[in-house]
């Protein structure tokens, strides 16, 4: 099934602090280390796969000025085609991340020219892709986009992945235009708070079961649902958490390679859990996925 992976989702510039401890309301307190890098859920997970070894092109919208300039030139460094870039009059996105010693992270965004984009140029830029196998969405950006991408998915017989982050209320017809849905622990929660009583798996069993589910459980693995009631499930290996940023796109962005090349479902968890336990041990989102990782 090989083909390329569309990923419709914004970039941004991310500004990180590295702290001991996230401050309390009012509280003035010295960082560790400042640094900018690219991220933004849509780009995060289009460098992800293509590192993992796919091919990949990526729909954002970026603004008219240096951070706009740097992605776009990053993107392309990558081997990502960004004929799906729109320039919009906003300035680019940006996304605020705090890091405390745990690695864990605080982060937010403002979305800039991202929120640019259209419905009909991103419809337009997914049935222009050739050889289209996959496309990605998330909901940092309007739902309405992500079902302009997932209709015009539809027509060119690709599968469509929803990475329902961060956690909102899901239309209807999202749902029903997405053939996987990959949420975190957290995401997942608050999709299934109508599912009443039973754990976890029986959660994941009961909810929307027409679909195939995909739940991260961070350091604990993943769960795996598919559409036929199959369950599957992966623990990720042991190591030292530097920094969680990224973790999660990168596990959707290696998740999605593996599937693009056509490897059985177990083989595409295992292989994504590596990869996003790799990047945890580095510091940054994009600059933490492995190069020396790839499914094919």
């Amino acid at each position: 099934m090989s083909g390329e992976i569309l990923v419709i989702g914004a970039a941004n510039t991310d500004l990180t602090t590295y702290v001991d401890r996230i401050p309390e309301g009012g509280e003035t307190i010295h960082g560790n280390n400042f640094t900018t890098g690219f991220g933004g859920k849509g780009a995060n997970q289009a460098v992800a796969a293509k590192r993992a070894g796919a091919t990949v092109a990526l729909i954002a919208g970026l603004g008219a000025d240096i951070f706009g300039e740097n992605t776009k030139s990053h993107l392309e460094t990558e081997g990502i085609d960004t004929s799906g870039i729109f320039y919009g009059k906003q300035p680019s996105g940006v996304a605020h991340i705090w890091v405390d010693a745990k690695g864990e992270n605080r982060i937010i965004i403002v979305p800039g020219a991202n929120l640019e984009l259209t419905e009909e140029f991103i419809s337009n830029a997914v049935l222009k892709s050739v050889n289209l196998s996959i496309v990605i969405a998330q909901c940092e950006l309007p739902q309405e986009f992500a079902i302009a991408a997932f209709k015009s998915a539809k027509k060119k017989g690709a599968i469509t992945i929803l990475n329902p982050a961060p956690a909102v209320k899901l239309s209807a017809e999202l749902i029903s235009l997405s053939d996987w849905i990959i949420p975190n622990q957290i995401e997942f929660n608050s999709l299934s708070s109508e599912i009443h009583g039973g754990d976890l798996i029986e959660q994941i069993k009961i909810f929307h079961p027409d679909k195939n589910l995909l739940v991260t459980l961070g350091s604990d693995g993943a769960i795996l649902r598919t559409n036929q009631g199959e369950i599957i499930k992966v623990t990720a290996p042991k190591t030292e958490v530097i920094d969680t940023t990224g973790a999660g796109d990168g596990f959707v962005g290696a998740f999605a390679a593996a599937l693009s090349a056509g490897k059985e479902l177990r083989t595409a968890l295992e292989f994504a859990i590596k990869f996003a336990t790799n990047s945890v041990s580095k510091k940054g989102a994009q600059s933490s996925y492995p190069t020396d990782l790839k499914i094919i």
